[in-house]
């Protein structure tokens, strides 16, 4: 069928669905909601069968969805109606949660379902809970809806009739007073819970050192008791600890309020003068990698072993990687190849892998050209120190999604294993025609040949990890539940520690390494990229320059990028 997508934004499920039906030979192309003009023109132009929404902030205008079919995603249960749905579920502490498909009417979220999911309500941040939990609920939903739709004949049911008669109701937008952290009598439970349900957007409405400031990226800290409720009392390389009456909490991000347009950034880089007269707690940890700490705390870099396997873990912030953070991971790193193990795995974050250089911190630099030249050296420095690795078989275990530069440095490994369900956007040309670097021109045409690496930097779309595997980008996609992932991570990385082979492979490497270097120096190419993003960085084009104020700000899309709307491509034309 041709199925338009209709969505505020190209987000994380609207991917995961566009690559789901894309599979299954479905035609699709995407419009922004910008305007109700623009979305009648988008259905006109590419005359749908079946119209979906992913992710909306408006309804749909009646001139659309009293002539088409327009099947709604929302995140919550049958009869669950607003906008904080996912974010009332959080605070309150619901024990499962859901994602409805349902037809668009006059009356928001209240039209016929056709189709619902559930999930048990993992205790964590909304943005990791719709990134896991919701995505893969909804894609089951959506799945089975387009199927009933293409079938002809099923009746979707009444919400009214629908709905258990216990659960589910209209709830009004969450407010910030909703959200208020009461510092003198919440417990950490409910500060995390009130922390976990603003996260990605809007943030907790707060004040740190008498500043006014919005509060993101909770975490429990099970070390310290007593201290004053409310008082921040330590700091931990981007984080901050503040106390509650029974205990303490990290908080990762923060954004300042005033003036306007402030961006979010750590914690302990936004109010770092104020810090200096506070303790430092930093982990006990061998040499620069950080062991895994036994208690409950905010750690974003770690490393365990079993079994003759390392595994790194490096939890930034939404994939994020600044300068410094890529310094401490690479020294993380280089201590971790002195292990006596012989398969060290990069498992990265349970939600992102890594996305590549920080553009946050990047526009809050004094010179955003000179941060984005040191933010990409650091990270292909790193890059490189993986690829030279002769000593360890290499494993980058992709729990979470993986964009722009975290691909082509999952890539850097031997072997690179995804979790089902994962989305990599392998291409960089969708912020202001960036070039791109971490080896990317050596690591992706010797994985799927010249001109399938050429379509993908052309193309720009999202990968599903079952179309990475067969397009040679990935090594092998295995099981979509997190933990089960983990597990068959940790036991077939164990048997290549184990196997009688192992040193012949590691032989083997080393002579491809060495044959590669022969025949181009790894040098030549790193001189190469970064030659075109000096141009990206400080040339008279200021197109990445702008793409990624509008990134990082937020500004509200304009139009929609014609790779995505192939109805408005020059020529288009509905096939007959």
């Amino acid at each position: 069928m041709r199925i338009l997508f209709l969505c505020h934004a190209f987000n994380s499920l609207s991917q995961r669905l566009y690559c789901e039906l894309r599979a299954l030979g479905h035609q699709l192309s995407v419009e922004y909601d910008i305007a109700d003009p623009v979305s009648e023109e988008a259905v006109a132009l590419f005359q749908p069968e079946l119209i979906i929404a992913p992710y909306l902030r408006r309804a749909i205008p009646p001139s659309i969805w009293q002539r088409h079919c327009c099947l709604i995603v929302h995140p919550g249960i049958v009869g669950d109606r607003g906008p904080s749905a996912l974010d009332w579920a959080i605070q309150e502490g619901e024990a499962d949660w859901g994602v409805t498909v349902l037809q668009a009417t006059g009356e928001m979220d209240a039209g016929p379902v056709w189709a619902t999911e559930v999930f048990p309500l993992r205790r964590a941040r909304k943005s990791s809970l719709y990134r896991r939990e919701v995505c893969e609920a909804a894609s089951r939903a959506v799945l089975r809806a387009v199927e009933r739709f293409a079938g002809g004949s099923f009746v979707p049911t009444p919400s009214a009739l629908a709905a258990p008669a216990s659960r589910g109701t209209l709830r009004p937008l969450m407010k910030q007073s909703d959200r208020a952290i009461d510092w003198q009598h919440d417990d950490t439970a409910r500060v995390l819970a009130r922390l976990n349900a603003a996260d990605g957007f809007p943030g907790v409405a707060d004040e740190l050192f008498g500043e006014p400031c919005s509060l993101f990226d909770g975490w429990p800290e099970d070390g310290l008791r007593g201290a004053p409720p409310g008082a921040v009392i330590a700091w931990r390389e981007t984080a901050i600890l503040r106390a509650t009456v029974d205990g303490a909490v990290w908080i990762g991000q923060v954004r300042r309020r005033q003036p306007a347009g402030s961006l979010r950034l750590p914690a302990a880089q936004v109010f770092a003068r104020q810090l200096a007269s506070l303790p430092e707690a930093p982990l006990a940890a061998p040499a620069a990698a950080c062991w895994a700490s036994a208690r409950q705390t905010w750690q974003d870099i770690r490393y365990e072993e079993s079994g003759g396997v390392g595994f790194l873990h490096f939890d930034f912030y939404n994939g994020a990687m600044s300068t410094r953070q890529c310094q401490r991971l690479q020294a993380a790193w280089e201590w971790a190849t002195l292990r006596p193990v012989g398969v060290l795995v990069l498992m990265g974050g349970r939600d992102y892998w890594s996305n590549g250089i920080h553009l946050q911190q990047i526009e809050a630099a004094e010179s955003p050209a000179d941060e984005s030249w040191a933010n990409i050296n650091a990270i292909d420095d790193l890059a490189e120190a993986i690829i030279c690795n002769a000593n360890q078989l290499t494993i980058a275990a992709l729990q979470g999604n993986c964009g722009a530069g975290g691909c082509f440095l999952a890539r850097t490994a031997d072997l690179v294993w995804a979790r089902a369900g994962v989305l990599l956007n392998p291409h960089y040309r969708n912020m202001g025609n960036l070039y791109g670097s971490e080896y990317w021109t050596y690591l992706l045409p010797a994985r799927v040949g010249a001109r399938a690496a050429q379509a993908i930097m052309r193309d720009r779309l999202p990968m599903s990890a079952v179309a990475g595997v067969a397009t040679g980008f990935l090594d092998a996609c295995l099981t979509g539940d997190p933990e089960t992932f983990r597990i068959d991570v940790a036991r077939r990385a164990g048997e290549l520690a184990a196997a009688p082979d192992l040193s012949a492979r590691l032989q083997n490497k080393r002579g491809r390494r060495l044959a590669d270097e022969a025949a181009r120096p790894l040098a030549s190419y790193r001189a190469a990229e970064l030659a075109e993003m000096q141009r990206n960085f400080y040339g008279f084009d200021p197109s990445y320059h702008v793409a990624r104020h509008h990134f990082v700000h937020r500004t509200p899309h304009s139009w929609t990028p014609r790779h995505l709307a192939i109805h408005r491509e020059l020529g288009w034309s509905v096939p007959r």
